[in-house]
């Protein structure tokens, strides 16, 4: 059985605009054209699916069994050609921790003004690649220390600004009391380490200083074991604005090299909007930062700790 898309249309519009000549009109083509398509499809079914009387054109009982599948299955087709051809008119920024740090509000009302015919959403995924492999983001945002190595053929990428980094203690941790910190000060603690989405590997210290390393699985496993007091953390600027955790005292690390912030998407089939999210975010990250001062507990969350 060959039942085809063009025949399905020629019923459906038959019943939708309630005789022939109307539907040729509907569907761009001649009411003999539209005619054949009918008998085609019958012929296929094996069904006789119209009842022409002298005022109307009526689905027979067949035809109305036939008539709310056919319209959902030519709806998918319209929407699946309408994604594969276009798909525009939405743009998913897809990111594991904390999608593009301080700028994430400005970037949404900026493009809110600038595209307002393209949605846009960020999207969090507990990925390496940020949801992009799994196909629940056109662009994605990495950080992680192999982003660098996303060289497979699939792939294309461009660096849109840098973040500081900082060190991640325990609210009533002695690190606490100093303004400031060098990768030295952690060298001697249990460091939390998210192997698959993280910014930070043991490689960050001298080889025979390394810290030992406590595995985690996301930014919130990551803070929860920082607030206990079990491991320290270094991180990158975005998860400061992001993430806040009662319990959990960040300071800037001195002499520590900057994180690239990376967007990555699919070389041969990018978002149109790519170049516009690249060039956006890069202004953004090009815009003077307000000075920050280390980010201090309260008492209160110094008790919670």
């Amino acid at each position: 059985m060959t039942v085809q898309l063009h025949h399905l249309r020629c019923f459906v519009a038959i019943v939708e605009h309630g005789g022939f000549t109307d539907a040729a009109a509907e569907l761009g083509t001649s009411q003999p054209a539209v005619s054949r398509g009918l008998a085609a499809l019958e012929k296929e079914l094996g069904l006789r699916l119209l009842r022409r009387t002298t005022r109307e054109v009526v689905p027979t009982p067949a035809g109305q069994r036939i008539l709310p599948r056919a319209r959902r299955l030519l709806a998918d087709l319209d929407a699946l050609v309408h994604d594969a051809q276009g798909g525009g008119d939405r743009l998913r920024i897809g990111h594991a921790w904390a999608a593009v740090g301080r700028h994430t509000v400005e970037f949404q009302h900026r493009w809110a003004t600038r595209h307002p015919d393209v949605e846009l959403s960020m999207v969090r995924t507990n990925s390496p690649t940020g949801g992009l492999t799994e196909g629940a983001c056109d662009i994605a945002v990495l950080r992680t220390p192999d982003a660098a190595g996303l060289t497979d053929a699939r792939f294309d990428d461009a660096i849109v600004g840098l973040e500081s980094r900082y060190a991640a203690v325990a609210a009533d941790d002695p690190l606490a009391a100093r303004r400031s910190l060098r990768l030295a000060d952690l060298a001697e603690r249990v460091v939390a380490i998210d192997p698959r989405t993280g910014t930070t590997t043991v490689d960050l210290w001298p080889a025979g200083s390394r810290p030992k390393v406590h595995e985690v699985h996301d930014v919130d496993d990551w803070l929860a074991v920082i607030a206990s007091g079990r491991a320290v953390g270094v991180t990158a600027e975005s998860t400061i604005t992001q993430y806040r955790r009662h319990g959990v005292a960040f300071r800037r690390l001195r002499g520590a090299p900057p994180v690239p912030v990376r967007l990555v998407w699919w070389r041969d089939d990018p978002h149109p909007a790519t170049g516009e999210a690249v060039g956006m975010l890069a202004e953004l990250y090009r815009s003077p930062a307000r000075p920050r001062r280390a980010v201090t507990p309260s008492a209160a969350d110094v008790k919670r700790g």
